[in-house]
């Protein structure tokens, strides 16, 4: 029996940072994780590699911007995707040594193999070399999430999959399925489009990505038309069959998908890919020795100190909910550590800054239009299109743009929408205005590096306080 303080159940994002934040307390930290390496789903499977795999295709366009031209298509068809997911591999790789020596250097004791709990206090790693048992004051679940996966769909790894196989793909598909126009549907459906891959995006909503302002999802929805995409909005898919390939497909490829929808269409192509929702992965950890249960998609219900109904369980990540980031599972991960050990910490900011890799990418924080509408509040919009930025004309993203929402009466900022070339960066510059209550002239008043992307929130902000005054 292997005693400690601390057993950490998962090696994603949540599961790391509790694990080195109890370690620099002091603590003996044991984590646990079900695969041979570190990393969990982001590392192995989502955040990273869905990420790696688009620099990959951007660098080998050549361009310094994330806005694909008619010319570059071409040349993305001209390369192979194993060159791509090789690239990708590299980052991967690099990731989960970082990650080791981050274990070893804080001395966690890392235990490969599947934990269960035997007992509110004990968890049973059954792995490849042998079974341990681990007796822990504290336990942390941060187990993540899996593909969802509808029931009498036959998922093969090639012709039908999830996100967790496109890196796996032998090759590229001459034309692809996606189903569902979220977060991970949208990245993946935008990247192999620019591949020459001919996609069809369907979802079953009026519209994509619905918590992003309805400008720049309208803006987003433009440009993946442009780029040759077909966009099947309010579509419901009822039924997935792999059938025999159609006389006259263009891949060497023994089967296609064939997607049956609600209003009597049939979609096909060479493959197809479901990105609809994310399943708690809790189905093998033996809650019920545990006194816990979850929810009907395997999620675990916590409170504000992310402890579970049983008290010295805590559960941090994708497998407690919403917002299930990356970013927000670290912090997460970390508050639940010190939390448990009684060590003082203030809980993170709310205020979330929502990044989407797609081509082009896209990022936002605060309020949407939609939703200040909705609450009555009095705004007015200032926007800079990078095309009148000098540094947008340097780098050739002539579309991309910056908006800012901002309250009339007391100027402060309530929200920055972004879409085009690093947005996911220039994001942060606006949720730190709004976390001190910045106000529009902040930015009317401040100097910036020239020339910068980062001018857009001068000019935005001139905009939006000349529509204030009417002038």
């Amino acid at each position: 029996m292997r005693e400690c303080d601390l057993c950490v159940i998962g090696s994603g994002p949540a599961g790391q940072r509790a694990a080195i934040q109890a370690a620099k307390l002091g603590k003996r930290v044991v984590l646990v994780e079900r695969r041979e390496v570190l990393g969990g789903v982001a590392v192995n499977t989502g955040t990273i590699p869905s990420k790696a795999l688009r620099e990959a295709i951007l660098a080998m366009v050549n361009r310094p911007s994330a806005m694909p031209q008619s010319g570059d298509f071409k040349l993305a068809r001209e390369h192979k995707f194993h060159e791509l997911t090789a690239s990708a591999g590299r980052v991967i790789d690099a990731e989960i040594d970082i990650i080791q020596h981050h274990m070893r250097s804080n001395g966690v004791t890392v235990l490969y193999g599947t934990g269960r709990f035997e007992d509110p206090h004990t968890v049973t790693v059954e792995g490849t070399h042998g079974t341990e048992h681990v007796k822990a004051d504290f336990i942390l679940i941060g187990t993540g999430t899996t593909p969802a996966r509808p029931v009498g769909t036959e998922f093969d790894g090639e012709t039908v999959i999830t996100s967790d196989e496109v890196l796996d793909l032998p090759s590229l598909p001459h034309s692809m399925i996606v189903v569902g126009g979220g977060v991970i549907g949208t990245e993946y459906a935008s990247m192999l489009s620019l591949m020459g891959v001919k996609v069809t995006l369907i979802e079953g909503r009026d519209r994509i990505l619905d918590f992003v302002d309805g400008e720049i999802r309208e803006a987003l929805q433009y440009h993946l038309r442009q780029n040759g995409m077909t966009l099947r909005m309010g579509e419901k898919v009822v039924r997935i069959d792999r059938i025999d390939k159609t006389v006259g497909s263009k891949t060497m490829d023994e089967f296609m998908a064939e997607a049956y929808l609600e209003s009597g269409k049939t979609v096909r192509a060479d493959c197809l890919l479901y990105a609809i929702g994310r399943q708690g992965a809790t189905g093998g950890l033996g809650l019920a020795e545990a006194g816990l249960t979850a929810d009907k998609r395997g999620r675990l219900e916590v409170n504000e100190h992310y402890q579970t109904a049983v008290p010295h369980i805590y559960a941090a990540g994708d497998v407690i909910g919403f917002p299930a980031l990356a970013s927000t599972s670290m912090e997460q991960g970390r508050y639940a550590a010190c939390h448990m050990f009684g060590s003082p910490v203030d809980d993170f900011s709310k205020l979330l800054p929502f990044g989407i890799y797609s081509i082009p990418e896209i990022s936002m924080v605060g309020w949407t239009e939609e939703k200040l509408t909705e609450e009555g509040i009095p705004f007015e919009t200032g926007v800079a299109q990078y095309r009148e930025i000098a540094r947008g004309q340097l780098i050739g993203d002539d579309i991309g743009m910056l908006k800012m929402l901002i309250h009339q009466d007391t100027h402060t900022i309530l929200g920055v929408h972004v879409i085009g070339t690093g947005a996911t960066e220039l994001i942060h510059i606006g949720q730190c205005a709004m976390a001190f209550n910045a106000t529009v002239e902040y930015f009317v008043n401040a100097v910036f590096n020239y020339p910068t992307l980062a001018e857009c929130y001068k000019v935005a902000a001139m905009n939006g306080l000349n529509k204030i005054r009417g002038v």
